[in-house]
């Protein structure tokens, strides 16, 4: 049986769910999967998984610090490893392929050329907007944006709107037992 590890890390829990789907997917096919919280976990070693699967949200253009300090930790052994990457980001939503195109460009694939990775797969996701819980300076960056969201997702509770295609997520996951 092909063992697989997804380490993510997560600011609202948009990926932290993504590596939930993620994981469901997998083991209907079969995969022992492992799923980290690489904030309250950390991971020693990673030799053991057939497949790692690299996850994190993204905000004002960062990756969330634990995945990113697993990449670096672990740049040599996820170097040999089937290796995917992915985030949950609002520019993956906004309709444009423009945005779409930069996004995976700024957050996977540059990250996998920074840690010289060569990912077998790239993620790029919607995220959760939490207009409830945002920090003032965000929910300043993010209001030109909510009248787009408020009229394109449906709120899945007043002020929070779920961007992610999960029919997307579950296909993208069933393409990794490939590997």
């Amino acid at each position: 049986m092909k063992k697989a590890l997804i380490a993510f890390g997560t600011r609202y829990g948009a990926t932290a769910n993504t590596a939930q789907v993620i994981s469901e997917t997998l083991r209907q096919q079969g995969v022992d999967v492992n799923v980290v919280d690489l904030k309250h976990e950390k991971i020693k070693d990673i030799t053991q998984y057939d497949l790692v699967v690299v996850g994190s949200g993204i905000q004002i253009n960062r990756w969330t610090g634990e995945p990113e300090d697993f990449l670096k930790k672990h740049q040599k052994t996820l170097g040999v490893k089937n290796l995917a990457l992915y985030v949950c980001c609002g520019s993956a939503t906004t309709g444009k392929q423009e945005d779409f195109d930069d996004a995976k460009r700024k957050y996977l694939q540059e990250k996998a050329v920074k840690y010289q990775l060569q990912p077998v797969a790239l993620g790029l996701f919607g995220g959760v907007y939490n207009y409830n819980k945002e920090p003032w300076w965000a929910k300043k960056a993010l209001e030109a944006d909510r009248p787009r969201v408020e009229a394109t997702y449906k709120a899945i509770e007043p002020g929070i709107y779920d961007t992610r295609d999960l029919a997307a997520i579950k296909n993208w996951a069933a393409e990794l037992t490939k590997f």
